[in-house]
């Protein structure tokens, strides 16, 4: 039994206000610890569904179609989800697209990962006698597609891979020894093919894809786009007819790869509009672009000028030796951009410090991520921190994430100078093995959406006067939106099986027993503490920590929601989280309907405070944060 002393400051701890605490250059790749990664990664990383069980509805294959003189496209196709990432979220399979122009010389474009190389070549040994082919052009550069581009050069040695300067360097340094012949595009080149295929390039480099080549083939007026104007579906249409119905599929592609980079998106557009006879664009993902190529053109405007727009920003900077620190950094970029904060990423690889330098100073949170090499942190990385001590102000919320393969130091040392220099830091350190796995980019995402609340809610802190908007915003749901809560985690055990649930309604309503009311919606689950005497434990959660996001969506059948988290067992049998600020011990006394919810009233047993130095986290409703 805990002291009546506890048990006091435990209730107290529930009402207790909020209030605000104090990809890779050249030199990187001769690093020993990238090279012995490179061969780490080449069996780590393998972009295919055996993460992820799933059921096959359908084989895989590849769809073969003629676009234009001389021009194939092979679309390998799966129909079930390809690999855990965000940006295969909607789970409605996808393509991977190459095409192939055949002229007095032969050129194949973006052959696919290492998850379709064997049904790929062979459809393309189908149309084409690999011996005659001449060039492999690729349009970035990673792991799996390597993979392929070694078996396929193991059939054609005497082909040239035309690429950017960026990606030579890296398919130099992963075939070190090797007398592969690699061709880096300079300037305005033109790759003369034959019968009017003089191929013109465009390099557009992104901080996710810093090697980043598109083609334009003046013969069929094609522009060979790569990674932007795509979509993840498969279907049997090559072409966009149906485009109406791809709007929902584009759009979430767009904000899963370049929201965060959409200053670059924009360039890359201006560089498109110079092909002014383009009739097709040709992704690396999904249907061709005719029908609708004006229109989606617009639409990449549009949505990159609607970042612009948002009232905060966070930046995120990386480096990445190997490919997981940009997965976990744009993986939590989507978690921000989800909540409608502008969200700018930054491979500080190849970013001028003068740039950074801007970026600091017009943000509102930061998160930097680093590998470690040799036991530190890349020089890039301590360019950019160097930036950030002097030039950010200490208000800043700040986050720090990172992948290693051995010891991880380069995190932890940049997480202490931050906290050392008076830095808050929105989210516990995050410091993954290797590659991430589903688990971890989950978390990843829930992190940036944690931190982007977090700053909303700090910023409602600082400002919490601000006039009503004008009449064309709800101004009774901003008024209501005014009543914050205490963010606490409901736990129960029912038939043997542990609940949590995710609950700010909660206030104290009696005294004399101590007492409280809890609203749970009814659609959450109806039988929750259904019977009176039923008992259960209120974790009033703590600003700073994670708890929050294992409970935001309900587990699936048979699933422990609190297997990844510490737990301890209350004297009613029901879970504590160890983490918390506080419990209370409750028993339910009465239960009435409210509209779309159930309302509780129940008795506190005893509570005790875990952390007497925390602060109890608060939820801001969004129809207060409306301007």
């Amino acid at each position: 039994m805990s002291s009546p002393n506890s048990f006091l400051k435990a209730i107290a701890s529930f009402f207790k206000p909020s209030a605000p605490s104090p990809d890779v250059s050249p030199d990187i790749l001769e690093e020993p610890d990238v090279q012995e990664a490179f061969a780490e990664v080449e069996t780590e990383v393998d972009e295919t569904a055996d993460d992820v069980p799933a059921v096959e509805t359908r084989p895989r294959d590849v769809q073969v179609t003629a676009l234009g003189d001389g021009t194939t496209v092979l679309r390998s196709r799966t129909w079930d989800r390809l690999k855990f990432e965000v940006e295969y979220g909607r789970q409605k399979g996808t393509t991977a697209n190459a095409y192939l122009i055949q002229a007095d010389k032969i050129a194949l474009l973006d052959p696919p990962g290492e998850s379709f190389t064997d049904i790929f070549l062979a459809a393309l040994q189908q149309q084409l006698d690999l011996s005659q082919l001449d060039y492999i052009i690729v349009g970035h550069v990673n792991p799996n597609r390597i993979a392929t581009l070694k078996k396929l050069l193991a059939l054609a040695p005497q082909a040239t891979i035309i690429c950017s300067k960026p990606a030579a360097i890296f398919l130099r340094a992963a075939w070190a020894n090797d007398n592969t012949q690699i061709k880096p595009i300079r300037g305005d080149e033109v790759l003369d093919l034959g019968q009017g295929h003089a191929l013109q390039f465009v390099f557009v480099p992104t901080p996710r894809w810093h090697d980043a080549l598109c083609t334009y083939d003046p013969a069929t007026r094609i522009l060979f786009t790569d990674k932007f104007f795509g979509a993840h579906v498969c279907d049997e249409p090559v072409l966009d007819e149906n485009w109406k119905q791809l709007d929902d599929d584009r759009h979430y592609y767009f904000n899963c790869l370049h929201a965060a980079q959409t200053r670059q998106v924009e360039a890359a557009l201006d560089k498109f509009a110079t092909f002014t006879k383009t009739k097709l664009y040709a992704p690396g993902h999904g249907p061709m672009v005719r029908y609708s190529l004006s229109r989606l053109t617009y639409d990449y405007r549009e949505w990159s000028q609607q970042q612009k727009t948002k009232d905060l920003t966070v930046l995120v900077l990386y480096a990445s030796a190997y490919g997981n620190t940009a997965t976990i950094g744009q993986t939590i970029a989507k978690g921000i951009a989800q909540t409608g904060v502008q969200v700018e990423c930054v491979n500080c690889e190849f970013a001028d410090p003068a740039e950074i330098t801007s970026l600091i100073e017009h943000c509102d949170g930061f998160i930097i991520g680093s590998p470690t090499l040799g036991g530190h942190a890349p020089t890039q990385i301590q360019t950019a921190l160097g930036i950030i001590l002097s030039t950010a102000p200490r208000t800043l919320l700040a986050g720090v994430f990172g992948s290693y393969g051995w010891s991880g130091e380069a995190v932890d040392q940049i997480a202490e100078k931050l906290k050392d220099s008076g830095y808050r830091l929105g989210f516990e350190t995050l410091r993954i093995k290797f590659k991430p796995t589903e688990e971890t980019l989950q978390q990843c995402e829930a992190i940036g959406t944690d931190f982007a609340q977090s700053l909303r809610k700090e910023k409602r802190i600082r400002a919490p006067y601000q006039n009503a908007a004008d009449g064309q915003t709800d101004r009774t749901g901003q008024a209501v939106g005014r009543v914050t809560g205490s963010l606490c985690v409901l736990t129960a055990t029912q038939d043997d099986t542990k609940l949590g649930l995710l609950t700010s309604w909660v206030s104290q309503a009696s005294f004399n027993p101590p007492g409280l009311t809890i609203a749970i919606a009814k659609d959450q689950t109806a039988e929750l503490l259904a019977h009176i005497g039923e008992p259960f434990v209120l974790n009033i959660l703590k600003q700073g920590k994670n708890l929050r996001r294992h409970f935001l969506k309900p587990p699936s059948p048979g699933e422990d929601p609190f297997v990844a988290i510490q737990t301890d067992t209350a004297t009613n049998g029901c879970p504590i989280l160890t983490d918390a600020l506080a419990y209370l011990e409750c028993t339910v006394q009465n239960r009435m309907e409210c509209g779309d919810h159930w309302l509780l009233y129940a008795v506190v047993n005893q509570g005790k405070v875990l952390d007497a130095s925390g602060v109890t986290a608060v939820n801001h409703r969004k129809s207060a944060l409306q301007h």
